[in-house]
C-alpha cells in the first residue's frame, strides 16, 4: 500500500522534528515536506502531491494557519487538514470548523496520541474537542468568559481604547465600559495587566 504524503507546517523545529518522528514512525504515512511558515503551505500543496497537512495557527512571521488551510480546502476538498495549537483562543475552535478543517488537536494536553488523531482524520472522521482549552487568568478561568467579553477582551489586547472598541464592536461606550469591569472583576487584574495576561496566555488573540 503506497504511504499517505504528510506535509508538518509549524513555526518551531522541534515540534516539526517530533511531529516528523511520529508520523514517520508509522508505516501507513511519509513526511513529505517540513514547512516554518503557512505563507507557503498553500503553494505548496498546489504544486506537489499532498493528503494530509498538519498544520499550527499563530506563527512569528504573521502567517496564520487557518487562513493556510481555508485556501488549501477552498482549492482541494480531498486534502486532510489536522490542526494542531497550544493557543485557547475560543474563536480558533469555531473558525477551524467553519472553514471545513477535518480535525482539531491540542498540543501536549490532549489524551488521545497523535497518530491515533491521524488515522481517524485519515479515515474519514472528524475529531474536534468539545471546548476549547480552558486557562487560568488570574482569579478566573478563560471559560468564564462570556462571548461578548472576549470579543471586548480580544481588541483590548491590541491596545484598542474603549471608545474605539465600542465602534469597532458598534456598542455603546456604556457597555463596553460594564464588559471591561465584569472582566477585571473576575479576574481581580487591572485593564492594562488583563490585556497583556490574555495575550500572554493566548485567551482572546483572534485571527
Amino acid at each position: 500500500m503506497e504511504k499517505k504524503k504528510v506535509l508538518i507546517c509549524d513555526d518551531q523545529y522541534l515540534i516539526r522534528q517530533l511531529f516528523s518522528l511520529i508520523v514517520s514512525g508509522s508505516e501507513n504515512y511519509t513526511v513529505v515536506k517540513e514547512l516554518q511558515t503557512a505563507y507557503t503551505a498553500a503553494d505548496y500543496c498546489r504544486e506537489h502531491e499532498v493528503d494530509l497537512v498538519i498544520m499550527d495557527i499563530v506563527m512569528p512571521d504573521g502567517s496564520n494557519g487557518l487562513d493556510a488551510a481555508w485556501q488549501i480546502k477552498n482549492e482541494n476538498k480531498n486534502i486532510k487538514v489536522l490542526i494542531v495549537t497550544s493557543m485557547p483562543e475560543a474563536g480558533y475552535l469555531d473558525r477551524a470548523r467553519a472553514i471545513g478543517v477535518d480535525s482539531f488537536w491540542y498540543k501536549e494536553v490532549e489524551d488521545e496520541q497523535l497518530i491515533d488523531v491521524i488515522d481517524r482524520t485519515m479515515n474519514g472522521e472528524k475529531i474536534f474537542p468539545d471546548e476549547a482549552l480552558t486557562v487560568d487568568i488570574g482569579w478566573a478561568k478563560s471559560s468564564d468568559f462570556s462571548k461578548r467579553e472576549l470579543d471586548v477582551l480580544r481588541l483590548m489586547t491590541k491596545g484598542m481604547t474603549d471608545p474605539e472598541i465600542a465602534e469597532e464592536l458598534q456598542l455603546s461606550y456604556e457597555t463596553v465600559r460594564t464588559h471591561v469591569k465584569r472582566m477585571t472583576s473576575k479576574t481581580g487584574l487591572s485593564r492594562v495587566k488583563l490585556a497583556i495576561e490574555a495575550r500572554a496566555h493566548g485567551i482572546a488573540i483572534g485571527e
